[in-house]
Parts: structure tokens; C-alpha cells; sequence
């Protein structure tokens, strides 16, 4: 597992953060929690990295808990974005899903630390900010289940299961940022290449992106 340092874009949500400490803090905490796990991170932890007092991190957030959700909400907004765009996209069901897939490993790739953090560590948000991430992640679900149901209902899709599928291709594609690295043999957008093309296979569709090699 590799916290290396992701690779450059505007798609980060940490701009709209304000104030600049505010924003700081939030890239400590992302950093801080994808590579010591949220319970292990301290404030302490998280205010040194961000080259700041423990004192400071209070003035921005009540509680570490309130930094994760933070987190989390505004990195499952982006996923929520990045699918649903896709699934009210143009081309047939085939075009869509590719879409879906490819965009979305990009960005889990790019962004692997971030989304590390995001996707693995639901289970430290309190119970009321847990139930707000459950229902952005159910939409996500949503948006990938109707691009397969629209491919089953027009024939391109063989899909005895669509929820069980849905469930696959999802986890398929978060498990990226687990184990990408940014010295490794393919970039971001091979990568989402390639799980395009293994989705589309999978769900028996004709075609598919070109796998890298």
C-alpha cells in the first residue's frame, strides 16, 4: 500500500475548503488517515502535519470524527458525480458503463489516497454522519444499476443478477485505490482502460476499451 504523493488535477474537492488552515488540516487528515488508519491518528498527528497546534485543528473542527466526515462526504459527492454523469451520458448502455468504470478508476487511481480514506473508513463515522455517507454511496449504487438494467431491457447486456453485478463492479473499481501505486507499471487512465474493458466482459457486452500492455 503506497500513500505516495497523487497525481495532479483540479478534481480534488479540497478548493471550495476555506480557510487556508481549514484546507491544510483536511489534507493532513486524508494523508494522516490513509497511512496510520483513523484510529490510529491523533489531532496531534494530524495538526503537526499540517504545521500547525493542536489548539489550531479546534478552531476548524470540533473533533477528528468531524474531519473524516468531512472527508468523506465530499469524496463520495465527487463519486456520486462521476457516476451519475456517466449514467445520464450519451451512447448506448455498453457507452455508459464504460464510462462509468473508466472515470471512476480514474479517479480512485489519481487519487488513491484520498480515496483510500473515503471508501475504507466508513465503519469510524458516528452513527448519524454514517447514515448521511450510506445514502450517497446507495445512489452511487443506483447509478450503476440502471446503466446494467438499461442494458439488459435493450439485449446488450447478459445480467442474470443486476443488484449482485452492481455490487462487483462497484467493488471492482473502489479496490483500485487500495493497491495502486504511482510507480507502478500503469498509469490512471490505463488502468481505467483496462477495467472498462474487463466490466464490459463481464457483463457480456461486445467491444470494450483496449486493455494496456
Amino acid at each position: 500500500m503506497s500513500t505516495a504523493q497523487e497525481t495532479d488535477g483540479d478534481d480534488l474537492p479540497w478548493g471550495e475548503v476555506t480557510p487556508d488552515a481549514a484546507r491544510r488540516l483536511l489534507i493532513a487528515a486524508v494523508e494522516a488517515f490513509a497511512e496510520r488508519g483513523y484510529h490510529a491518528t491523533t489531532t496531534r498527528d494530524i495538526a503537526g502535519r499540517a504545521g500547525m497546534s493542536p489548539a489550531a485543528l479546534y478552531i476548524h473542527y470540533k473533533t477528528k470524527e468531524e474531519l473524516l466526515h468531512r472527508i468523506s462526504t465530499m469524496g463520495h459527492a465527487k463519486a456520486l458525480d462521476i457516476l451519475e454523469t456517466a449514467a445520464d451520458g450519451p451512447g448506448d448502455a455498453a457507452d455508459r458503463l464504460a464510462a462509468a468504470v473508466r472515470d471512476f478508476v480514474v479517479w480512485h487511481a489519481g487519487h488513491h489516497t484520498t480515496a483510500r480514506v473515503v471508501q475504507y473508513e466508513l465503519d469510524a463515522l458516528g452513527a448519524e454522519h454514517r447514515a448521511e455517507v450510506v445514502l450517497l454511496r446507495r445512489r452511487c449504487d443506483a447509478a450503476v444499476r440502471r446503466i446494467l438494467s438499461d442494458g439488459v431491457r435493450a439485449g446488450e447486456f447478459e445480467v442474470p443478477d443486476v443488484s449482485g453485478t452492481t455490487l462487483a463492479v462497484l467493488s471492482l473499481c473502489i479496490d483500485v485505490a487500495r493497491w495502486f501505486n504511482v510507480a507502478g507499471r500503469w498509469t490512471p487512465d490505463q488502468v481505467g482502460e483496462m477495467y472498462a474493458d474487463l466490466v464490459l466482459r463481464m457483463v457480456g457486452a461486445q467491444g470494450g476499451a483496449s486493455e494496456p500492455r
